[in-house]
């Protein structure tokens, strides 16, 4: 932590101001500030085909860093995986979400978070022109199939939000379960390889 991380948040703190924060992608270019927030926040060490999944997406809305003053102070991963092999839904997984010990309390986490349910919320959200017609409404016979409001929808078939929260990181499950309503789901046995306690839940949030 440095003085000047350290002098920030304590003025935040004491005059009760929200940050002002800045997203931005994650591309070639900067991927190296990614494994510094990273090694910083995680007791786990990504390979490179996790920054290569992530730059390969080439999509700010799935997977961004979180600025403030110009600084990189945290970053949210997330992608769009098959949720079921006998139906045809998706759903975002979040992979990382990590915030730098100094910036945190300073809602800098949630902002990354509801920036992608936003996301979601907005490619499947019908634009209403002046005169009040859904712009990007296409009507048929048998359903009603929304647009992409710009670019392609990655989202069209996603329907829950989801995670793996190691079993004794109890503030991850409070953030997720009391600012988002995530649901708590099943325990899975030996999912990390590398840390202690190795199990972890299932976090996740059904979206329509």
């Amino acid at each position: 932590t440095t003085t000047s991380e350290f002098k920030l948040r304590t003025l935040m703190a004491g005059e009760n101001k929200a940050v002002v924060v800045e997203f931005g992608g994650i591309n070639e270019q900067n991927v190296e500030q990614l494994r510094k927030i990273n090694s910083a926040c995680f007791p786990v060490q990504y390979n490179d085909n996790f920054y290569k999944e992530i730059t390969a997406q080439k999509n700010d809305d799935l997977s961004k860093f979180a600025y403030v003053n110009g600084y990189v102070v945290g970053a949210i991963c997330t992608r769009v995986e098959q949720a079921s092999v006998d139906e045809k839904r998706d759903r975002i997984y979040i992979m990382t979400l990590g915030v730098l010990a100094a910036y945190r309390g300073l809602g800098i986490g949630s902002k990354l978070v509801k920036s992608v349910l936003d996301y979601y919320t907005d490619c499947n959200s019908p634009v209403v022109s002046q005169d009040g017609d859904a712009d990007n409404v296409q009507n048929s016979s048998d359903s009603t199939v929304l647009k992409p409001i710009s670019g392609k929808n990655f989202v069209a078939d996603v329907d829950e939000i989801m995670l793996h929260v190691q079993i004794s990181n109890e503030d991850a499950q409070n953030f997720y379960i009391k600012k988002f309503n995530f649901t708590k789901g099943e325990m899975v046995e030996n999912y990390y390889k590398r840390i202690d306690p190795p199990h972890c839940y299932i976090l996740f949030k059904k979206l329509r």
